[in-house]
This record gives C-alpha cells, structure tokens and sequence, in this order.
C-alpha cells in the first residue's frame, strides 16, 4: 500500500531525477554551498513534482476514456504548488533574479505540457524541452553561490551535450529499438559531442567517448530491461559530475 502511495506521488522515472540533481550539484559544488541551496533544491523538486502532476492531468483529462484518471494528479498538483510558495518567496526575496530565472523556464513547461496534452510526451522535442531547463539549473545554483557564468558556461555546455544525448539514445534502447534511423542519429550525436567535449577539455573528452561506445553498443545488445537502462544512464550522470568538479572545481 504505501509503495503505491509513493508510486502515486512520485514518478518512477530514474533517469529523470539524474537529470534534476546533477547539474544542480555540480553548480552548487562548484561555487560555495549555502543554505540557500538547501531552499532551491528543495523549491526545484518540489515545482518538478508539481509540473508533472499538472502535465498528467492534461494527458489524462484529454485522452482518457476514464473520467477519474484525470483526478488522481487533482491533489498532488495542489499539494506540491502550495508547498513551492513558500520557499519560492523567500527565495526572490532573497535573490530577486531568480524571479527571471523562473519566467524563463516557463516556456519549456508550456512546451512539456502541450505535448502531454496531445498524449506525446515521448516525442524527442519534448524530451530535448525537458533538457534545458534541467541543465539551466548549473549556473543558477553556481550564481546563488557566488559563481560567475564565465566560470560555469563550460560545464553547463557539458551537462547538455550528455542530457540532451540521452533522449535519442534511450529511444533507441525502448520505443525506437530496431530503428536504425534513431541508431544512426545517436551514434552521430555522440561523435560529435566527443568532439565539441575535446574542445572544453580532454577529460570530458573521455567521458564523451565512454557515452560513445554505449550508444554504439547497447542497442545491439537486443532487449535490455528498462530499469538496466536506467542504471547505466544514473551511473554515466554520477560519473560526468565526478569530472565536472575537479576539471571546473
């Protein structure tokens, strides 16, 4: 009972939550940790759980033959919006930029919400939308922290290059398993990171190599269970924030 709750409350998406913390950590890492981050990490998880609840809802009001799937995200959507009220004001009281740092992701929210409303959240422009604004979150936790984007602008683009790498890549390893197309696409794109990553530094060029050879590899291994996936792209995301901190630190 109580891991249905859980299940009912909190998404299972493992990968999603590698994304939500990573470039987090790194920026807070990167600069000086302060109590603050505590507040923004919290307000980040908290407005992510709410943002899916609400994009839930709209997939299931507009697509579902059952009127009470819908309602089943009604008092989670609520419950995770009035817990981010608070801590959202104190921290724009505190650091009036984050009120722009806000408005900024609201684009992407729209775009993630349009694309659950037309029951296609496993489109790649929508996985890609979800990217950004994840990654965004490096140089604001490094600002919060005193950091200077001149200082976070590298690992930013790196924290991009992977994440944004992952989308094609699991769809090759799930929904697009077979598809040569989506092989190819994510074989190139992880070439071509290695190379844009070879320009930030040969450390992460030899990470960027490792994603590499697991795009090029893993789908030719046949079916993998989800959660193998999963796994191996949380490990990859520990990884990468374990070169970030002494390349940038």
């Amino acid at each position: 009972m109580a891991a249905r709750a859980i299940r009912r409350w909190l998404p299972g998406q493992h990968g999603a939550w590698a994304m939500l913390l990573v470039p987090f950590l790194a920026g807070m890492l990167l600069a000086d940790p302060t109590p603050w981050h505590a507040v923004l990490l919290f307000a980040w998880l908290v407005a992510y759980l709410a943002a899916h609840h609400v994009q839930q809802w709209l997939r299931l009001r507009r697509n579902s033959r059952n009127p009470k799937a819908a309602a089943r995200h009604t008092v989670p959507a609520a419950v995770f919006t009035a817990a981010l009220l608070l801590p959202g004001l104190a921290l724009v009281v505190h650091a009036p930029w984050l009120l722009l740092v806000g408005l900024a992701a609201l684009p992407f929210f729209a775009i993630n919400s349009w694309y659950a409303w037309r029951n296609q959240e496993r489109s790649l422009v929508n996985g890609l939308a979800a990217v950004v604004p994840a990654c965004g979150m490096l140089p604001v936790a490094a600002l919060l922290g005193g950091g200077t984007w001149a200082e976070t602008w590298r690992p930013t683009l790196a924290c991009l290059l992977y994440f944004a790498g992952t989308v094609p890549y699991v769809k090759t390893m799930i929904r697009e398993r077979g598809s040569e197309a989506y092989r190819w696409a994510s074989g190139l794109y992880h070439g071509a990171a290695v190379v844009v990553a070879g320009l930030l530094s040969p450390w992460l060029a030899l990470f960027f190599g490792a994603c590499l050879v697991r795009a090029v590899v893993m789908p030719g291994l046949g079916r993998v269970r989800i959660a193998v996936v999963g796994a191996v792209e949380v490990v990859l995301s520990l990884a990468l924030l374990a070169v970030l901190l002494p390349v940038y630190g």
